[in-house]
């Protein structure tokens, strides 16, 4: 395709901002390069298992076969005489990196599920699927694979209605079984089409098989009914009997799914034909930035809640979503336009850090490939190049109509590791090599062990760091060493301290130091966080010291009482304390801070908090007693098994993360190679004193 048709400038409701969400190894990938090439943006097809895809970039998914980054691609598809322009952004799968599909979510307007036919609802189906609830993206299922041995429509289908909602209904039904696959009923039209193998683009019009008529018409019959209560119109027509006009029920179709009512499934192999249809239902389905509510955020001064329509002609309000490094232009900054327009060479405010950007170039993505843009407007994604400080989650908005849209939020990371740089040469570029990382991914963490000064690596699970060490060799040109992987252990308190006092004081000739507070300290409810009460009265400390102390509370926030982890969970309430005109300071408050927090957590019966992981575990039944076991073996707590059919059960336990590392090689040894895990985290909860004794031992 003529790359100028790129930056075509489409009606807003012609346009499609997409995701492609599921489970690893459910077909992302390859559904979206099927989705390029039959819309003419690649002639090759990249095969994911040959590491070509087009959307999978770095070097580490091509050896890998998986997907790391997100990747935006653009393209075109006309449907109905029409021309839309669908942006698509293919998701990873594995459980590390789901900091990438919440970011994508946040930005995107609807989503194409992907389920492997062969096994229906997998674990990480289930994840993506509570994100997109999250933020209320309307969606569309495809069920893939069905042409594989043991792929099976109905009962893959079956699935998505028990385990994920009873609003999903099938809009089309596969014609032949496993390798015999090879076509579809539309339940809409109640048409036929067949397909000559991949890769063929042509759809042929056919009859209903006999053989599976009474099937789809029993569909039909559900589909309609559906969607007659989506319309009063229609309601009335399907009571009266009365024969449903096509145009109407696509109408009913589309409302319903973008009020999250319906869930149209679609089944099939992606890499045939079958992958134009499923453009056609994005079309007909998934929202445009126009049928999107206008977006909210706060006016950064009063706080006052405000909105932004998706309208070219409303201030400019975008929102920074990914910032990559790229080795030939540096910095490129991913971002959603949700309303006005930005142009290259213009200035910014990122009102979320308060300060002025300049965009010195503006791109639209295909996967790696780029074009060059003068401007981009509502409802668009591309990228900025130049943006010096901004980062994922910043607003981007016009400097007279300042707005700061709602931040993404990411899940804390659970596994850390010691680095260092295996030359003293590596040293600098390690820095520099890691503060990019952690542009690039909120998820992924640095910081200094004060005790030792060794550099620690945090993140979501060990795949994850590996990639991250690997991509620093890569890109970066840095060899490190790095420890075993460490638990992100926590500390909170268990029972309420109603006073604790801290008191510095020092003399030493001149001017002294003079800092004195109480502060009573609770326990906050799990998930909830630090909160900071300020209950002075009648200035027994100066109001200016007050955010002093809150400081010294925070930084010995940092190093808890038990092991010197983190503490998390806790309230505390500022409410006495003194001052001496003189001597006061800044600085002895926050110690004096520090020194109340300290001793409250002493006596405030500390626990250390590990993370639990949710793992479920599918394995052959004959295997199920040695799994059970050796779970229970690592402190695992059994929530359920269920059987899967075909001799294949699963079962789902809560394993504390500190027993879990090496456990997929366990597993393939206990299993002979049969059974496979997944794992993410469920929780914090307390360790077992005998455990905890143990580890603190290590931590002092």
């Amino acid at each position: 395709m003529d790359k100028s048709t790129y930056n075509v400038k489409m009606p807003l409701d012609k346009v499609r901002n997409i995701g492609i969400i599921a489970h690893i190894d459910a077909g992302k990938t390859t559904t979206t390069e099927r989705l390029l090439y039959f819309t003419g943006q690649v002639h090759k097809i990249g095969e994911v298992h040959e590491g070509a895809a087009t959307t999978d970039f770095m070097e580490q998914e091509q050896e890998r076969g998986i997907t790391i980054m997100s990747a935006a691609v653009t393209c075109f598809w006309d449907y109905d005489g029409e021309r839309y322009r669908i942006n698509i952004i293919d998701t990873p799968g594995h459980v590390d990196f789901t900091a990438e599909v919440e970011r994508s979510l946040r930005v995107l307007d609807g989503a194409v599920v992907i389920f492997d036919g062969r096994k229906g609802v997998e674990p990480q189906s289930e994840t993506v699927w509570r994100q997109a609830n999250k933020y209320g993206v309307p969606r569309i299922c495809f069920m893939n694979k069905i042409n594989l041995i043991g792929g099976d429509f109905e009962k893959s289908f079956s699935t998505i209605k028990d385990r994920l909602s009873k609003k999903a209904i099938a809009v089309t039904f596969p014609i032949g079984k496993e390798q015999d696959l090879h076509g579809y009923v539309d339940l809409i039209k109640m048409q036929a089409y067949e397909y000559k193998g991949i890769n063929t683009p042509d759809l042929i019009e056919v009859d209903i098989p006999e053989d599976i008529k009474s099937t789809v018409e029993n569909l039909r019959k559900e589909l309609v009914e559906v969607l007659a209560e989506q319309e009063d119109s229609l309601m009335e027509k399907y009571f009266a009997g009365e024969e449903l006009p096509e145009e109407e029920l696509y109408t009913a179709l589309r409302k319903g799914t973008l009020a999250g009512e319906i869930f149209p499934v679609l089944g099939g192999d992606s890499r045939t034909a079958m992958a134009k249809t499923l453009l056609d239902y994005i079309t007909i389905c998934l929202p445009s930035p126009v049928d999107v509510p206008a977006i909210k955020g706060i006016d950064p001064k009063s706080h006052e809640p405000m909105t932004r329509k998706p309208d070219e002609s409303e201030p400019f309000s975008a929102l920074v979503f990914k910032i990559v490094n790229d080795p030939h232009i540096g910095n490129l900054s991913y971002f959603r336009v949700y309303s006005g327009k930005v142009e290259s060479g213009s200035y910014v405010l990122n009102s979320t850090k308060g300060i002025k950007e300049r965009v010195s170039r503006l791109i639209l993505m295909h996967a790696d490939d780029r074009e060059e843009v003068d401007s981009l407007r509502a409802g668009d994604i591309g990228a900025i190049v130049g943006l010096k400080d901004s980062t994922t989650g910043d607003t981007l908005c016009d400097e007279n109509n300042a707005i700061i849209l709602e931040k993404i939020t990411f899940a804390e990371p659970v596994v850390s590791q010691a680095i260092e740089p295996a030359t003293k040469a590596d040293e600098e570029k390690m820095a520099e090599a890691l503060g990019r990382l952690v542009r690039e991914d909120p998820t992924f963490r640095v910081s200094t062990n004060q005790e030792t000064g060794q550099t620690i690596i945090q993140g979501m699970g060990e795949l994850h760091l590996e990639i991250m060490v690997d991509r620093m060799k890569r890109e970066f040109g840095v060899v490190a060493n790095v420890g075993k992987p460490q638990v992100a252990y926590r500390e909170t308190i268990k029972r309420v301290v109603e006073q604790a006092e801290g008191k510095y004081i020092k003399q030493s000739g001149g001017k002294g130091q003079y800092g004195h507070c109480w502060l009573k300290l609770e326990p906050n409810e799990t998930g909830k966080g630090f909160e900071f009460v300020n209950e002075i009265k009648g200035g027994s400390i100066p109001r200016e010291y007050i955010p002093s102390i809150q400081k010294g509370v925070e930084e010995a926030m940092k190093t808890g009482v038990v092991a010197g982890y983190p503490v998390v969970d806790i309230k505390v309430t500022l409410f006495d304390g003194s001052s001496h005109e003189v001597d006061s300071s800044e600085a002895a408050f926050k110690v004096a801070g520090s020194m109340a927090f300290k001793d409250g957590c002493r006596r405030g019966d500390p626990i250390l908090l590990e993370p639990i992981m949710k793992v479920e575990v599918e394995t052959p039944d004959s295997y199920m007693g040695d799994v059970t076991g050796s779970l229970s073996s690592k402190r695992g707590q059994i929530q359920g098994t269920e059987s899967l059919g075909n001799g294949i059960s699963k079962i789902v336990a809560h394993v504390p993360l500190s027993e879990l590392f090496g456990y997929t090689n366990e597993l393939r040894s206990i299993t002979s190679g049969r059974g496979s895990a997944n794992m993410e985290p469920s929780h914090y909860a307390e360790v077992p004193r005998n455990i905890a004794e143990e580890i603190s031992g290590k931590g002092n």
